[in-house]
């Protein structure tokens, strides 16, 4: 048996969620460990239902599911991510409820700098469109990560904005990997990858996108995110949700303002009338927020006065007119020593030149 298998596996089993499943794993040391507990020795694990124990003394069945997810991730080109992998996104691990195990196919740094999230109403109206139009091609030039959910309206809005300004975007979706839902944006999900963005999930394949997986897909969302846009909703629905969650993951929220009889800036106007979100105006209230300005000033003052050593300079040089490198490439190209690139590398991470992207590979910041 593999890591991999077990961590499916453990997903699969009945009565064990997220918040409970990590805290097995820590506490029996792995998460093959959990599957060669005792029966005597889970028996004494407060909280532990009769069912989970049963389903992990006799895993057969889950194991066996496992094996043919393997299978279908390799086939499909998908990676596994497990709440313990260098690559799960690191803002997860901040929330209790994190998933346990992410299903990931795209190129985008999912620990990215700065992640925002844009959700919004279904029913996207024109001012909703302009607003969101808008935010997403001023945050051009501040290196950002576009997180929604491929519904339609405002989510779909923003993923196409962002392929158009050329922003990376990743799309969480309450569904396996097996189809895109929305069936129409298909092909946006394709273009998304493509430039360098992502589809994610935490359903196995065969997960139908029935309504209860949405409002838990919204969680991971807002985990993902540094700060949630709520460019146009009503009183109820599934981003009101997305703000709560995030307030509660103390993530800054923000939501656009309308007019008072408007159905869909209801919503937005609840939540800045009762401080549970920011005014939003214009990318200036998110940058000032954020603290972007700031960071901003002092990374383009590092960028100017930072001298490159020999070395240094041999490895930027591999970049040329590309933002992305991989390290085999740079590996051939300086033909310095491998630890000697690694260490080289960690210094320039340090200092905000590069930063470390899944797959081996590096971006100029």
């Amino acid at each position: 048996m593999t890591d991999l298998q077990y961590q499916i596996a453990l997903t699969l089993l009945p009565g064990i969620g997220d918040i409970s499943g990590k805290k097995f794993v820590h506490y029996c040391g792995s998460v093959e460990a959990v599957f060669k507990e005792t029966r005597k020795s889970l028996e004494k694990i407060t909280g532990m239902r009769e069912v989970s124990i049963e389903a992990i003394c006799n895993p057969k069945e889950y194991l066996k599911r496992a094996d043919e997810e393997i299978e279908f991730i390799e086939k499909n080109g998908i990676q596994p991510l497990f709440f313990l992998d260098s690559d799960y996104p690191r803002r997860l691990l901040q929330c209790d409820d994190g998933p346990m195990m992410l299903y990931y196919k795209g190129k985008a740094n999912l620990n990215a700098n700065r992640m925002v999230a844009i959700v919004g109403t279904r029913n996207i109206t024109e001012y909703g469109k302009e607003n969101c139009n808008q935010l997403v091609e001023d945050l051009r030039d501040d290196n950002v990560l576009i997180v929604s959910g491929l519904a339609y309206g405002v989510d779909t809005c923003a993923h196409k904005a962002s392929v158009k300004n050329g922003i990376p975007t990743v799309a969480v979706m309450g569904s396996g990997m097996q189809q895109i839902y929305p069936a129409p944006n298909k092909k946006l999900a394709s273009e998304m990858i493509e430039q360098g963005g992502g589809i994610l999930t935490e359903c196995i394949s065969g997960t139908l996108p029935d309504r209860e997986n949405f409002p838990r897909r919204n969680r991971i969302i807002a985990g993902m995110a540094d700060a949630v846009v709520v460019i146009e909703s009503a009183m109820k629905g599934g981003s009101l949700i997305t703000a709560d969650l995030a307030n509660s993951y103390s993530r800054d929220v923000f939501a656009y303002p309308g007019r008072v009889m408007d159905l869909y800036s209801q919503g937005c106007n609840y939540l800045i009338r009762t401080n549970r979100a920011h005014l939003m105006e214009s990318v200036l209230n998110l940058r000032y927020i954020m603290r972007w300005d700031s960071e901003t000033k002092s990374e383009k003052q590092t960028a100017m006065f930072r001298e490159f050593s020999p070395e240094e300079k041999l490895i930027m040089d591999c970049f040329g007119s590309s933002s992305v490198v991989n390290l085999d490439d740079i590996i051939v190209k300086t033909e310095l020593p491998t630890t000697k690139i690694a260490a080289i590398l960690l210094t320039l991470e340090f200092d905000g030149v590069l930063m470390a992207m899944p797959g081996k590979r590096y971006q100029k910041c």
